[in-house]
C-alpha cells in the first residue's frame, strides 16, 4: 500500500470518528419496481444491446430483489431492469453491495458501469465481489436502468445492498461499517503477534503457535471480507483470494490446537479433519490461481465441508470436555460462538436466511479477550510463584552448593574411571591380535595371564584358571603388598564368586587355605570358553579389587560405565578363546573331502550338533537341507565311474556358489549333500533350495570334451523351530522330506511340515 492511500484512509477514518453524524448520510435503498428476464439480450451493429430500447414488457417479470429469479434450470445469463427514484443528490451514485459475478448497466441506451469481461457468447471469469459504485448520469429519472449480468455460481445477480446516496456519504458509510471489523482485526492481530512470541520462547507449547495461526487467519479474513479494504488497494480478487485463504485456514488450525489438547487420547478424526482441510486449501488457491476453475466455485464445497467438520469436532469434544483445563474450555466456548457466527453468515451468504450484517468480527474479538483473561490469569499465577519462590531461595542456594561439592567428588571418581577404561580400550586391540595367533588354548591363557595386569590397570586384583577337581588355581596376582587378601584358589563345589551386577556391588566370602572376608568391595568376571564338544564352561575367573574406586562419591553412571568396560572387554576375551577352542577341535580331525572338497560328513556332525545348540540357546531360526542326485547309479553305470566324479564335482561347485559364507555345505555320503543355514528361516531355504535345483538342471556334465547331459536333484528341507521340539530334529525331518521328494518322481523341492 502506498503512503498516499495510507494518508487518504487515516484522513478519512479520522473523519468518520470525529464526525460520525456524516457517515449516517441520507441513502435511498432501491426495493421496488425490479423486473428480471432470462438470457442475454442480442446487440446492434454499434455494439447496444437490443433489450435496452426496447420497452418489451411482455418479456420482464417483476421480481422483489434483483437476486436468483425462479426458474434457473442451469441458466447463466440474466437481466435485470429499475427505474430509479429521483432525489436530491450532488453526486449521485449507485450503491450495490455485491455481483454475482459480473455486470454491466446500462442507462438509455449507454453503458456507464462494467465488471468484469464478457466474451462473445456472454460469459466470462471470476474477478472478485467487490462493492460497486455507479456514478449515475445527469438525467436518469425516470428512465430504466438495465443490468446484464453472467454467473456460473450457486447465485445469480446482485446481492446485499442496493441505495443511491451522495458519492462523500458512500465512503464515509463503507468505512462505518468496516470500522468495527478493521479494530477488532487489529485486536487480534496483536493478539496472533503476542502468541509468536510465546511460542517461539516456549517450544514445547504447541498450542501458541495454533492459537497465532488462527487469530492471524482471522483477522486476515475479517480486514479482507470488510470494504475497507478496496480503499486501501483497489484489488478484489486478491482481497477475495486473501479472504479464502485465511477462511480456508480457520479450521486447520481449530483442529490442530484440538489434537494438542488431546493428544493423550490419539484424536485421529481430528488429526483427519486438519489435514483434510489444509489438503483443501492449496487445492482450492492453486487450482484456481492456475486457471482450472474460478475461486468462487471453491466456497460452496468448503462450506460443506466445514460444516461436516464442525460436526465431527463437536461429537469428539462433547465425549472429553469434562477432562479439559478450565482455559481450554473457555477458549472452546469463545471458539464455539465465533463458529455459530461464521455458519449464521454461511447461511446469509447462500440465500437460507435473509439478507443482513452478521456480526463474525464479535465473535473474533470475544476469543481474542478470552485469551487475553486466560494470559492475565495465567500471569498473575506466575507472579504469586515467583513469590513463593524467592521465599525458599536461600535454602535452594545452600542445597544447590551441597550438590556442585558432591559433583565435584563425583567427577574425581569419574577421572579415575576414565583411566581404566582409555588404559584397558589402549592395550585390549593388541592383546586380541596376538589371542588370534595363538595355535591353542594353553598358548592364549598364558599369553592372557601376563596381559590382564595391564589391561585390569589401576585396579588390583588376581585371575584363576580352571584345574582338575571343580577347581580353579591362582595363576596370577597384581598391584596387592603381602599378604594378598584373595585365596589361593576356589572351589566350585563350595560355590563360585557370582558375577558383578549393577545397582550394588557384592561381598564374596572366599579363602586361602580356610575361609575369610574379602574385606572392600570385589568386582568378579567369569572367562567363559564355548567349544563344540564340551559346550560353554567358564575357564577362568577374575577378580578385582574396587577399592578407592567404589567410594561415597561414585554415582551409579559411574559404576555402570566402569562395570560395563570391563565386562565387554572380558566378553571379546572370551570369544576369541572360543574362536580358538573351536580351532583347535577342529584341527584334530581331517574334515575335507578329497574329491569335491567340501567339508566331510564328520566335519557336519560337530558343526550341526554345535550350531543346533546356539541356535536353541539364543532362539535363533536353524534350517537344513539333504540333497540327493537322481538316478545317480545309472549314470554312472553308463558313463563310468570317472564321470561319475567329475559329476560329483561339478555339483560340489554349484552348491558353493549358491549359498552364503555363513552356511555349511558338506557331503553327506556318495551322491548325497547336507547344507545347514543358521538364521535362515523355512521360506528363505525353500528359495535356496529351488535355486539350487533350477542351477543343476541348467549345467550340463562335460566328461573328455563330451556333453553327457544334466542331472537333476531332490531336495529335502526342515526349519526349525517350525518343525520339531529341538534344533537337531530337524536332520530326520529333512530326510523324510527327501523320500517324499523322491516318492514323488524326484527333481523337485519337498518342505517338512
Amino acid at each position: 500500500m502506498s503512503l498516499i492511500s495510507l494518508l487518504r484512509l487515516s484522513s478519512v477514518l479520522l473523519l468518520v470518528l470525529l464526525m460520525p453524524a456524516l457517515a449516517n448520510g441520507a441513502s435511498q435503498p432501491v426495493t421496488q419496481g425490479w423486473e428480471y428476464r432470462w438470457g442475454d439480450s442480442p446487440f446492434t451493429s454499434e455494439g447496444v444491446p437490443q433489450w435496452v430500447l426496447q420497452d418489451a414488457p411482455e418479456k420482464w417479470t417483476s421480481i422483489g430483489f434483483p437476486s436468483n429469479p425462479p426458474g434457473r434450470e442451469g441458466r447463466e445469463n440474466v437481466w435485470f431492469r429499475v427505474t430509479l427514484p429521483a432525489g436530491e443528490w450532488q453526486e449521485p451514485v449507485l450503491y450495490i453491495f455485491s455481483v454475482d459475478l459480473i455486470v454491466q448497466v446500462w442507462v438509455d441506451g449507454e453503458k456507464i458501469y462494467q465488471y468484469g469481461e464478457f466474451d462473445a457468447e456472454g460469459r466470462g471469469r471470476f474477478e472478485g465481489w467487490p462493492w460497486h459504485e455507479i456514478f449515475l448520469p445527469e438525467g436518469y429519472e425516470g428512465k430504466p436502468v438495465y443490468f446484464r449480468v453472467f454467473s456460473n455460481y450457486t447465485d445469480i445477480g446482485l446481492w446485499g445492498e442496493v441505495s443511491i446516496m451522495d458519492h462523500p456519504d458512500l465512503v464515509l458509510y463503507i468505512l462505518k461499517n468496516s470500522l468495527e471489523a478493521l479494530a477488532i482485526a487489529g485486536f487480534a492481530t496483536l493478539i496472533a503477534l503476542l502468541a509468536i512470541i510465546f511460542a517461539l520462547l516456549q517450544t514445547e507449547k504447541k498450542t501458541f503457535a495454533s492459537i497465532s495461526l488462527f487469530t492471524l487467519a482471522s483477522a486476515l479474513m475479517l480486514v479482507s471480507e470488510s470494504q475497507a479494504s478496496l480503499l486501501i488497494a483497489y484489488q478484489p480478487l486478491m482481497w477475495d483470494y486473501l479472504a479464502a485463504g485465511s477462511y480456508y485456514m480457520l479450521p486447520v488450525a481449530l483442529a490442530l490446537l484440538l489434537e494438542q489438547w488431546l493428544t493423550n487420547h490419539r484424536p485421529w478424526l481430528i488429526n483427519l479433519i486438519w489435514k483434510v482441510h489444509l489438503v483443501y486449501l492449496v487445492g482450492a488457491l492453486l487450482g484456481a490461481l492456475a486457471g482450472v476453475f474460478d475461486l468462487s466455485s471453491t466456497f460452496p464445497p468448503f462450506d460443506a465441508l466445514f460444516l461436516v467438520s464442525l460436526v465431527i469436532i463437536f461429537a469428539v469434544v462433547l465425549r472429553r470436555i469434562r477432562r479439559m483445563l478450565r482455559e481450554q474450555q473457555i477458549l472452546l466456548l469463545a471458539f464455539g460462538i465465533f463458529c455459530v457466527l461464521l455458519i449464521v453468515d454461511m447461511a446469509v451468504a447462500h440465500g437460507v436466511l435473509p439478507w443482513g450484517r452478521v456480526p463474525v468480527s464479535w465473535g473474533m474479538l470475544l476469543f481474542s479477550l478470552a485469551v487475553v483473561v486466560i494470559s492475565l490469569w495465567h500471569y498473575a499465577g506466575t507472579q504469586e510463584a515467583l513469590k513463593r519462590l524467592n521465599v525458599s531461595l536461600e535454602e535452594k542456594v545452600a542445597e544447590r552448593t551441597a550438590k556442585a561439592e558432591a559433583l565435584a567428588r563425583r567427577e574425581q571418581a569419574r577421572v579415575r574411571m576414565l583411566t581404566f577404561e582409555n588404559e584397558k580400550n589402549r592395550i585390549l586391540g593388541d592383546v586380541l591380535t596376538e589371542l588370534q595367533d595363538c595355535l591353542g588354548l594353553k598358548q592364549a591363557f598364558g599369553l592372557l595371564v601376563r596381559a590382564l595386569p595391564d589391561i585390569c590397570s589401576p585396579l588390583k586384583g588376581a585371575f584363576y584358571q580352571r584345574g582338575s577337581s571343580d577347581r580353579y588355581d591362582r595363576v596370577a596376582v597384581w598391584g596387592f603388598s603381602r599378604p594378598v587378601p584373595l585365596p589361593v584358589l576356589l572351589d566350585a563345589r563350595k560355590g563360585l564368586p557370582e558375577p558383578s551386577r549393577l545397582p550394588q556391588l557384592r561381598q564374596w566370602h572366599g579363602a586361602e587355605g580356610g575361609d575369610r572376608e574379602v574385606e572392600s568391595a570385589t568386582l568378579c568376571f567369569w572367562v567363559n570358553v564355548e567349544s563344540a564338544s564340551a559346550g560353554n564352561v567358564t575357564e577362568g575367573i577374575l577378580l578385582l579389587e574396587g577399592d578407592g574406586v567404589f567410594d561415597n562419591a561414585e554415582s551409579e553412571y559411574g559404576s555402570a560405565r566402569l562395570l560395563a568396560a570391563l565386562d565387554q572387554a572380558i566378553q571379546r576375551i572370551s570369544i576369541t578363546l572360543s574362536s580358538i577352542a573351536l580351532r583347535e577341535e577342529l584341527q584334530k580331525f581331517s574334515y575335507e573331502d578329497g574329491l569335491t572338497g567340501l567339508k566331510n560328513r564328520r566335519y557336519f556332525d560337530q558343526l550341526f550338533e554345535h550350531e543346533s545348540a546356539v541356535a536353541q540357546r539364543n532362539d535363533l531360526p536353524l534350517s537344513l537341507l539333504i540333497i540327493d542326485i537322481d538316478h545317480f547309479k545309472k549314470f554312472n553305470d553308463t558313463h563310468g565311474h570317472e564321470a561319475g566324479d567329475n559329476a560329483l564335482k561339478i555339483v560340489a561347485g554349484i552348491l558353493q556358489k549358491q549359498f552364503r559364507e555363513s552356511d555349511l555345505v558338506c557331503r553327506y555320503g556318495g551322491e548325497e549333500f547336507v547344507v545347514v543355514m543358521p538364521g535362515a528361516t523355512s521360506e528363505a531355504a525353500t528359495d535356496k533350495a529351488s535355486q539350487l535345483s533350477s542351477a543343476v538342471r541348467d549345467v550340463a556334465i562335460i566328461h573328455r570334451e563330451k556333453d553327457l547331459g544334466a542331472l537333476t536333484v531332490s531336495v529335502g528341507v526342515a526349519s526349525w523351530p517350525e518343525s520339531g521340539e529341538k534344533p537337531l530334529q530337524i536332520l530326520t525331518l529333512a530326510d523324510r522330506a527327501l523320500y517324499r521328494a523322491k516318492e514323488a518322481g524326484r527333481n523337485r523341492v519337498e518342505v517338512f511340515g
